[in-house]
């Protein structure tokens, strides 16, 4: 024999029903504000006040024609090969911020050395992990600025 439908039992599959949906709500939006902080710039205003500059900073470097490539050399050391339009770019002043996308660990400053023409690597290595690197190259020739994601 089956026993009849009550209405307790709709209660409880209504009660278990959103007491899932809340749960995995929950969860969710603790793992997405643990992970993003949510501040893309400091300053709004300031920053809309600097577009224009950072517009001519950006044609100015697309003229110069140079690219960035970061990568890891055996033991985590950062290198990075930077070229111009026809031949590497030398004699020029590489300077790295490294960040941790989910800021767990401290963004680190580093200056490169060039060993190569147009190679230039870190004193030291960095922590493994997956990084945000901040690639500031200055020369005879101009500046630019790169952004690039590694994993280590």
């Amino acid at each position: 024999m089956t026993r009849q439908f009550t209405g307790r039992h709709m209660t409880a599959i209504m009660v278990a029903f959103f007491a899932v949906v809340i749960g995995v709500n929950v969860v969710m939006a603790r793992s997405a504000i643990g992970t993003f902080g949510g501040v893309v710039v400091d300053n709004s205003y300031v920053a809309s006040q600097k577009f224009n500059t950072w517009l001519r900073d950006a044609d100015a470097q697309d003229r110069l024609g140079w690219r960035a490539r970061a990568s890891a050399e055996p033991g985590d050391r950062l290198v990075v090969t930077l070229a111009g339009p026809r031949e590497p770019v030398t004699r020029a002043t590489v300077t790295v911020e490294a960040e941790h996308p989910v800021g767990r660990l401290k963004s680190q400053q580093l200056t490169l050395t060039e060993e190569r023409p147009g190679v230039y690597t870190a004193p030291h290595a960095l922590p493994r992990g997956r990084w945000r690197l901040h690639i500031e190259a200055r020369a005879a020739a101009g500046s630019a600025r790169f952004i690039q994601d590694i994993r280590l």
